[in-house]
């Protein structure tokens, strides 16, 4: 197993993408396959999914797997749901997708996953400081850095504005939605970038999403202290991000092992037998509970006829 090889798997409303990636050199080992995302998307039907896609590569058996999901993702738990059945809230993705394709899984939020990428083979590379990854599309994702670590999970886009979530004023849906032109576009842009600048005051900032093609049209228009460029990956950073995730995960894993390695998928068999030791140790005690209660309706009863016979001897 190459240490600079690593599958990503790119979770969305419409479809379920993934290839490997060569981490060396920043992209795709293989052109990318697409299955469409299955309606309903539950857990149980875009796991056998992404089993299905992992499948049809001939994957070696320890390749680690990087999954961006769109949703908080803590601790490989899911605790919301965006573009995805809600009965995701509250799911092990990790373990899922760990027993499900027989490969190290390893989860990270979307937008997460494309600031991995970009930090480190895009735009970001070698920056330094406090570092704003933005997605633009149909909400605004983001990930932000400091010196290179990721802060996860931050969820930038929903800060109020102007009485409501920023992102339902100024992503790149609303742009097309009120068929605003570039610079009406760049007047809301301004806005929500000045504060974030006011906010956590980045040394760079990064803007992703498809319409990161067309920055030429809007980017120069924003005032800001801080730079502000255009992503460099585009649609394959959550892909290349997750995979970078899962191997520096993976081998941080196996040393912590002393070179070993235990495997993500022992570890969620270990959650799976403890829920099981749970659930039967929750019957043990229904049962032990209705047993007593049984016990003290037949000495109740016992003492009940032994007064009755008292009584009629007397």
């Amino acid at each position: 197993m190459s240490s600079t090889t690593a599958f990503g798997i790119d979770i969305g409303g419409s479809g379920i993408k993934g290839a490997p990636v060569d981490l060396k050199a920043g992209e795709l080992a293989t052109d990318r396959l697409r299955i469409p995302t299955p309606q309903p998307s539950t857990p149980d039907a875009v796991a056998e999914t992404v089993r299905e896609l992992i499948e049809s590569f001939d994957i070696a058996a320890g390749v680690p797997v990087g999954v961006p999901f769109p949703a908080v993702i803590q601790h490989g738990v899911a605790k919301t749901a965006a573009n995805v059945d809600h009965s995701w809230i509250g799911t092990d993705v990790d373990a899922l997708f760990t027993e499900r394709t027989g490969h190290d899984v390893f989860v990270v939020n979307d937008a997460d996953a494309a600031g991995i990428a970009e930090m480190e083979f895009g735009a970001g590379r070698d920056a330094k400081g406090v570092v704003l990854m933005t997605t633009l599309g149909t909400g605004v994702g983001t990930a932000l850095f400091v010196d290179g670590h990721l802060v996860p999970n931050t969820e930038l886009g929903h800060i109020p504005l102007h009485g409501d979530s920023a992102e339902k004023y100024m992503a790149e849906s609303v742009r097309e939605r009120e068929e605003l032109d570039w610079s009406q576009w760049a007047e809301r842009l301004q806005e929500y970038y000045s504060l974030i600048e006011f906010l956590f005051n980045p040394d760079l900032i990064i803007v992703g999403g498809g319409v990161s093609k067309h920055h030429k049209k809007y980017l120069p228009e924003l005032d800001l202290r801080a730079p502000i460029v255009p992503a460099e990956l585009r649609n394959e950073a959550g892909i290349i991000g997750a995979a970078v995730l899962a191997r520096h995960a993976e081998d941080e894993t196996r040393a912590a092992a002393g070179g070993n390695g235990r495997k993500k998928s022992g570890l969620a068999a270990d959650k799976a037998q403890a829920k099981l030791e749970k659930s039967a140790k929750k019957g043990d005690k229904k049962a032990d509970k209705k047993a007593r209660k049984n016990d003290k309706k037949a000495e109740k009863k016992t003492e009940k006829n032994s007064a009755k016979k008292s009584t009629s001897k007397d």
